[in-house]
Parts: C-alpha cells; structure tokens; sequence
C-alpha cells in the first residue's frame, strides 16, 4: 500500500506536471501569503519528524512513535496565539509546536523532538525521561496525558490569570489554549473540566482558555460515532464553539484567529473543533489493518493539511507545487541529517539518581527558613488577641489558626474547596478565614474533586501557593490522578523547570464513632505513598500540627513539592487522652519566637513517650491509642516507647531508624488495612536495616469502614494493641 508520503510527493508531483488541482474551498477569504507560507513550512516539519521518529525506531535509536501525521494543520492555532500565551498540548500537536518554535528566535524544534523521542538528555524540557511537547522559552508546559487529564490543570490556570492574587509570570492579557483528541473528549476528567470552564463563566468569571478538540474520528480502533463530537462540544453551556476544517487552511487560519481574539479580549472559554485525520495509525505498532478496511486509509490521503495548504498557495499564486515540493525534500533533508546524526552518539540517563533528580533535589535550608517565617499583621487578623495567649486548643483550632498564620506568611497562598469560606469548613478548620482574608483569598468551590484539584494546578503555575481541601479521604479517589499522573510528576517531566507545589489539605481516617460508613471513614492512603516525590503528612496533636503545616507550605514554595496533610477527623475536637476532663489532647500554639524549636522537617519522627522494653510505631489515630496502652503497660513496670511517624511519605526510615535505637521490641500500630497498608512499609524498612530484635504488626482489617457499631469490628481498636504489645512482650 502506498504510504502517505509517497502519496504526498507523487500528488505535488502531478501538479507540477500539470494535473488539475483542488478547487479553493474558501475563496473568498483573505489570508496573507506569509501567513500561509509559516502554516505550510510548520506542517511540513511536523510530518518529516514523524517520520524521523520511526526511522529512529527502527535503528533501535527512537522509543515513540505516536505523531502528529494528518494533524499538522493545527499549526494554525499557534499562528493565531502568541508564544507567551501558555500552551498544553496534546501528544498530536508537532505542527503546533513547530509553528510556536517558528516564532520564537533562537529554538530548535527539530534538535528538540528528536531529542524528546530518542530519551535524550538533551531533550531540552524532560531531560531524557519521556517525549513531550514542552518547552520553557516557548511558554509550553510539557503534558504526558493520553485521556485529557490535563484539562483540568488548563482550567485552574486560566482561572487565576485574571485573580490578580499572585504575580503570574504571563501578560495581562495571555490565553490559555489546550488540545486534545475526539476520543478524549468523552473521558469523565475532560467533562468535568469542561463543566468547570462553563460554570465559571456562567457566573461571569474571567476563563481566558481556548480549548481544541483535534478530530481524527478515531480513538486507537475505536471510531467516534458520527455527529457525536460536534453535538457534545456544541451544547457545553458558557462555552462558546466553533468548526473549521483543517483541509480548508485559508478559513482555519482566519477562524482561529479571531476566535483566539475573542477568548484574548473577552476573557470567556471557547471550543475550537478542529477537524483532522489520522495517517500511519494510532502508534509505530498499531496495525490499522486490522481495524480498517486499505481503501477506507487511502481514501483520507486526500485530507492530508499539507496537500491542502499546498494546492491553496499554488491556486493563489503564491508557491508552486514544485516549489512546496522542493520545501518539502529541504525539511525531509534538514530533519534526516539531524536524525542520522545521532546515531550511536545519544547520551541518555543511566542510573536511579539521575532519573530520580528532579525528585529528590532538596533545599533544606531554604525550606527551614521559610517555615520559620512570620507574616506581618498577626494583630489585626487575630483581633487584637494572639493565638498564643488564648489558651490549650484542639487539633481543628490549631489548624485553623496555623492557616491564619499561613495566609500572613504567605500573600499568594489561597484556601479554597467545597465549604471552606463561607461554612467554614465541615468540622470548622477553616472558620474565619474568608473574613480575615477575603473571597480573592478563601474561596467555595463546585462539588467536583478534579476541579479542586485542577484549580490548585493551574494556580501553582500561575504564581500562587494552593492549599486546596478535600472533603474527605475517600472522595479523592475521585480525582487521584490528578496528584499521580498531574501534580506529582510535572517536575519529572520537565526536568524540574516547572512546578507545581500545593498543600492540600484532606480531613480522613476513621474513629467517628461508625457515623457516615467508609465515605466517612475512609482508613486507606496506599495511593497517596505510592506517587514518587509526594510528600504525605499526618497531623495527630495540636501541640506539632503547626509546624508540620508550614513546612508543608515551605516545600510547596522551595522545592515545588505536591505535599498532602492529612488531618484525623476523630481527633479534631478531641480534648482529653485518659480521662475525661484531663484535657491531654490539648495544647498551647506555639509563640513565633518557638516556630524554630517546633519545626517539624520532612523525614523526621517525633518520640513523644520515651521507654527502653518495647516501642509502638504509629501515627495519626494511633497515636493517643498507643499513650494509653504505654500508661497502662507502665503501671505494670513496662516502660514504653512510643514513636510518631508524622511523614509516612516519604517514609521516615533513618529517623524512625535512630529513635528506637536501644529497644529491641518494635509493635507497628497502624490503623490502615492489612494489605496496602503503612506497617508493611514500616516493616520492610526495620529489616531492610539491620534490626534484629522482635517485630511485630496490628492492623485494621481487610474491609471497608461500615456504619455503625460495625465499624469496631474492623477497626483497629486499642484492646488488639494491648493484646500485641503483651504478646511481644512475652
């Protein structure tokens, strides 16, 4: 079967020689010819990449092979913006990135993709760790997603360019724009954000974010049905929609340009449906053949954009079709000679620290000094009465006062999350801040955890320090990608040029007394530790909650770290530890002049019982747990040890290693479940070490949290630690 290159050179070909050429479907639209002369030359560059890409493949030289072939016409879309209009692109947009790179001096598009596709270490955004399109100079921030998962982090930027709540690093009047493919459009985090866009812009927020759907009608095999994509993207509420197409280049161009005018000047979203095709299949591996019949593949060569934008310019008397021929064996020659180039000469990443980098670089000094800063104006924000004058609180006030503190410090931090400002939070941790601070600052959002999450995204990138709350620990499961394949990894990927640090805040774990069954009680966080690079805290006592918030929010700033703060929910509003009335859970906030002494760094565990015959390992619930059976085992004559691990993510373990120096009975308290649970980890890392004494574990039980007294029944419950500590005693 012919390949869509032959094709291509065989077509300009004929029309040298005289064969008739396509009609100008638009000929009563103006475009200027060097307008069109950079669409072509983008198109043309994109197309001899991909091809490059698979004869690198073949050399054993090149690791990707999804491309932009039928695509390229969306090079149009960035002739119509402006390369400081910030850029998320889909992995089909060569031709776009082509264009954007055209009109910046100095880039080197073509050094740059061979470079991303053959792992490279001189991939100028991912280092050599994965094909992107992304580049700092070109504003575009490099995306890995396949199913549109960056939608949402598109959002939450164009939601906080118009803020004015933090300096954002783009013009006043920049745009977001964001690709992404027909099959994408159906997948759950592409609606939601879209939902997002046009709720926004229902309530007349700014959304300077233009969105381009790139319709090939194809996801992998499976055909999007027809009609489907135009009528969804077309009745998306507060969203503006336009067509074009891209065999039609003169109106795609002036289409695209003055819808990016109108998203530009208007500060309202729009959807771009860019119609396109798909030549050499989905991948260097998918055989199309096996979905699609040979004349329905050749029967779309005659879409190919080049062709298009070919027969255009030689219907206008701008470029011959010998003349876009021999710009079209110029690319092929320029990309070939660049790829040929490489051959045995790639240096690539080649051991665990390198790759790790961009994950494990530290600033402690600066995170130090910046968790021990104090923001001006603690006065008047605490009314006249500081905090640390007020007396013991409980768990919820200290969060809820070190969240004051936090918005002083930090002037681009924003709270923001369902019932957060006006509620004040569901247990009231949030109480107070909305009036302190105002709406710019403290702000509802929808009931959707991707948006949430999405607006702490996009926010990051524009300057701010989110602290976003979910609701509760299992409602993240909604939405954990959005920290997994998103959040967490954007410093991988780029190589630490870009970041996006966030605190965000979830209420979870159980012990409420059975109330409101597993979406309430919710006692796994196997997800959260095992997203490298995420840093997972839990709060248990009012005493170091402080501390541990603002170092959160010192590695958000410093080293762009997504962290999470988990706060215990049955520990919120608890006041006593043994007795009633002994107010054992309660603490004074500590003085900024003691933030210092208190500070709380990532890696290291708190002793808060010293003793030398046995130590419980625990966090979070497990804590008072674990005091109570360590007071009661004393009155025996047992002295014990009881350790917080604070940090289970990255787990503590040279710490944790050093505080049960001496002791040579560990029982790992852990209120997660058996399997996928923290003490397995805890565990591993004491025998991993070198501990030789005994070890033992007691967990909750394999089980979702049910309501009611059936909770106790598979909840770790304080007699299960007590029978363990005695039988590891014995």
């Amino acid at each position: 079967m012919e390949s869509i290159d032959d094709h291509l050179v065989r077509r300009l070909t004929g029309w040298s020689a005289g064969q008739p050429l396509p009609e100008d479907p638009s000929p009563d639209v103006d475009v200027d010819p060097g307008l069109l002369l950079d669409h072509l030359d983008a198109q043309i560059q994109s197309r001899h990449l991909d091809l490059a890409l698979r004869w690198l493949q073949s050399r054993q030289e090149g690791f990707y092979t999804i491309g932009s072939s039928g695509h390229e016409s969306n090079a149009a879309v960035a002739l119509a913006l402006r390369p400081t209009d910030p850029a998320l692109l889909h992995y089909r947009s060569g031709g776009f990135y082509a264009a954007r790179a055209g009109q910046v001096p100095g880039s080197t598009p073509v050094a740059d993709v061979l470079h991303s596709a053959a792992a490279s270490r001189h991939d100028p955004i991912s280092g050599g760790r994965h094909k992107v399109f992304g580049h700092r100079a070109l504003n575009i921030i490099p995306q890995t997603s396949t199913i549109a998962s960056h939608l949402p982090r598109a959002m939450g930027l164009a939601f906080a360019l118009d803020r004015g709540t933090a300096h954002t690093g783009y013009p006043a009047d920049a745009v977001v724009v964001c690709s992404f493919g027909d099959a994408s459009a159906n997948h759950s985090t592409a609606a939601g954000a879209l939902n997002a866009v046009g709720y926004s812009a229902h309530q007349g927020l700014p959304m300077p974010v233009l969105f381009v759907c790139e319709d090939n009608g194809i996801g992998i095999s499976t055909r999007s049905p027809r009609g489907w994509v135009r009528r969804m993207l077309s009745a998306l509420p507060g969203i503006d929609y336009v067509h074009a197409d891209g065999t039609d280049p003169a109106r795609l161009l002036t289409v695209a340009a003055e819808v990016a005018h109108q998203v530009r000047t208007r500060r309202r979203p729009a959807v771009l449906h860019l119609g396109t095709v798909r030549f050499m299949g989905h991948a260097g591996s998918d055989a199309e053949l096996a979905y699609r019949t040979q004349a329905e593949i050749l029967a779309d060569y005659a879409r190919d954009p080049i062709l298009a934008t070919a027969a255009l310019l030689a219907r206008r008397g701008i470029l011959s079709p010998a003349e876009s021929l021999a710009r079209y064996e110029d690319a092929r020659k320029l990309v070939m000679d660049r790829a040929e180039a490489m051959l045995g000469r790639v240096e690539r990443l080649s051991d665990p620290a390198a790759v790790t980098a961009p994950l494990t670089t530290r600033r402690v000094r600066q995170v130090s000094e910046a968790a021990r800063r104090v923001g001006t104006g603690r006065e008047r924000v605490f009314g006249g009465r500081l905090p640390e004058t007020r007396g013991p609180l409980t768990l919820a006030q200290s969060i809820n006062t070190a969240l004051h503190d936090a918005l002083l410090t930090w002037p681009q931090a924003q709270v923001f999350g369902e019932d957060v400002a006006r509620k004040g939070g569901v247990y009231g941790a949030t109480r107070g801040l909305r009036k302190a601070f105002g709406a710019n600052r403290v702000f509802d959002t929808l009931l959707d955890e991707q948006t949430i999450l999405g607006v702490a995204l996009g926010g990051a990138l524009a300057g701010t320090l989110p602290i976003p709350e979910i609701q509760y620990l299992a409602y993240l499961h909604n939405a954990e990608d959005q920290l997994r394949g998103e959040a967490a990894s954007l410093r991988f990927f780029s190589d630490g040029q870009y970041a996006n640090g966030m605190v965000v805040r979830i209420a979870g774990l159980a012990y409420q007394k059975g109330f409101g069954g597993h979406f309430h009680n919710d006692n796994s966080v196997a997800v959260l530790r095992d997203i490298p690079g995420l840093a997972l805290a839990v709060a248990s006592h009012p005493a170091t909650a402080p501390a541990l918030l603002r170092q959160c929010l010192a590695l958000a700033e410093q080293e762009g770290r997504v962290c999470v703060f988990l706060e215990p929910i049955a520990l919120y509003h608890r006041r006593d530890l043994h007795t009633d009335g002994d107010g054992g859970w309660l603490a004074p906030y500590p003085e900024p002049a003691q933030w210092a002494a208190t500070e709380n760094p990532l890696g290291e565990v708190r002793t808060v019982r010293e003793g030398d015959d046995l130590a419980l390992v625990t966090f979070g619930n497990g804590v008072p747990m674990s005091l109570r059976v360590a007071g009661e085992l004393a009155r025996e004559g047992v002295e014990t040890r009881v350790v917080d691990l604070q940090w289970l993510a990255p787990l503590p373990t040279v710490s944790m290693r050093a505080a049960l120096h001496g002791v040579s009975r560990v029982l790992v308290v852990d209120e997660t479940r058996t399997s996928g649970g923290v003490s397995e980890a805890v565990v591993a890392a004491l025998v991993d070490g070198g501990f030789t004494g005994r070890i033992a574990r007691v967990n909750s039980v394999d089980s979702y949290v049910p309501l009611g007294p059936a909770a106790d029944a598979v909840l770790l419950r304080e007699d299960d630690v007590r029978t363990s500590a005695r039988a590891l005693l014995t």
